[in-house]
């Protein structure tokens, strides 16, 4: 009787293990982190209630995001923004360190990687165009190392060359992906206000350009590729949030998650897709320790748990834009004193309010908030909580950041 009992316990925790699991996966509407294969399989494990397999399945594929690589190629011709865009794709300004050099000239004779500066696995290639005398078109592909990168970007700021429709198909041929990137389309929608100041409309003009870039792949009898019409100093207009979305769906599932958390804080949806990759990742590492953890762990934070939370705040401060560095860049690009925009931030003060006796009040509540968020019936340790609170938080102060930031006078940018 006994053993029954026993036995059956333990099928009932198993379904909820599978029931929390089906739960979760089934209500996220963004992209996911891991794939739908590893999705089943885990299913799989856990309804033989082979929690061994489903834990190391999840330990897996958190490890394959963290160290998963990803190179994207940047081409074009001189002058075509390429430095810019890379600057814009890592989230630095042309006169930051690391940044990518921007110039009338041509500045790339050699391929040249840029690191991101708070996303390790990602590199961005800026590459010589096509074309030059140390990169002819016949050797170009090998010679820049073609099989490297997740994808090319080939960017022009007025048309499409012959020798970039011809690196385009040969791209096709070696079954990569590749876009192409129109930039300065602000400076192409400006001057053609100032030349017809009575019937500029600016969707018609966007339409042009559009149009014209089309009819070039017709008139040399290739599919048209996906065309971004962007500027590289306003990122929230025209096409960029459109190619962000392309180059996510089109990236390897394991890649997603590191290349979501790379991207500038342009528009609220950008820091949301952020928010929720980020909210993905604690809740598989909460998973994995919940499935052996039934009841919550409610007692007081730990040493070793506040440095865990001190290096959480401050790593998701940094992806998010609202660490220390970041604020004062800010504070100088406004001229204003970097004070001045922490009193908007409430992440500062989380550490002070983690270390008081009164946050233990608050814990029950916040374990009841987040536990519906996640998942029913199933209990994580009290770290994961808090991480997920600060993860709330720091998604807050950006979105702050961005308002406020949009809300003081910009200075005008100019292209090279």
């Amino acid at each position: 009787m006994g053993q029954l009992l026993s036995d059956t316990s333990k099928t009932e925790d198993n379904e909820d293990l599978v029931s929390s699991f089906n739960e979760y996966f089934k209500n996220i509407k963004t992209e996911k982190i891991i794939s739908q294969e590893t999705i089943d399989l885990i299913k799989l494990y856990l309804n033989k209630g082979n929690i061994h397999g489903a834990n190391s399945l999840i330990s897996d594929a958190l490890r394959n995001i963290d160290n998963a690589p990803i190179n994207i190629a940047v081409t074009g011709e001189s002058g075509a923004g390429k430095s810019s865009l890379i600057n814009a794709l890592i989230g630095i300004g042309p006169e930051e360190e690391g940044a990518a050099e921007v110039g009338v000239i041509e500045t790339t004779m050699k391929r040249t990687s840029y690191k991101h500066p708070k996303i390790e696995t990602l590199t961005l290639w800026d590459l010589p165009g096509i074309g030059t005398q140390k990169f002819p078109p016949k050797t170009y592909l090998e010679e820049v190392k073609f099989k490297e990168y997740d994808f090319f970007i080939i960017v022009s700021a007025t048309r499409f060359t012959k020798l970039e429709l011809d690196l385009a198909k040969a791209i096709t041929n070696m079954k990569k992906n590749y876009y192409f990137v129109r930039t300065k389309v602000d400076i192409d929608v400006e001057n053609e206000r100032k030349s017809k100041p009575r019937t500029f409309e600016r969707e018609k003009a966007l339409k042009q350009i559009q149009s014209y870039s089309v009819k070039i792949f017709n008139d040399n009898n290739m599919a048209v590729p996906p065309i971004f019409l962007i500027s590289n100093y306003d990122l929230s207009d025209y096409d960029f949030p459109f190619l962000v979305d392309t180059l996510i769906k089109e990236l390897h599932v394991q890649k997603r998650h590191n290349f979501m958390l790379s991207l500038p804080n342009f528009t609220d949806q950008a820091i949301d897709r952020k928010y929720k990759a980020t909210q993905q990742f604690i809740w598989l590492e909460a998973f994995k320790i919940g499935v052996v953890a039934i009841f919550p762990v409610l007692g007081n934070l730990r040493n070793k748990d506040m440095k865990k939370i001190k290096n959480t705040l401050n790593y998701y401060q940094k992806i998010f834009g609202v660490d220390d560095e970041s604020l004062e860049l800010v504070a100088k690009d406004f001229q204003v004193p970097v004070e001045q925009v922490k009193k908007t931030m409430k992440t500062p003060h989380l550490l002070k309010k983690y270390r008081e006796e009164t946050f233990r009040n608050d814990f029950k509540k916040l374990v009841s908030t987040f536990g519906r968020l996640l998942a029913v019936g199933l209990y994580f340790p009290a770290i994961y909580y808090l991480q997920l609170h600060i993860l709330d938080t720091v998604t807050e102060d950006a979105k702050v950041l961005l308002r406020w930031k949009y809300s003081k006078p910009r200075s005008n940018s100019t292209y090279p």
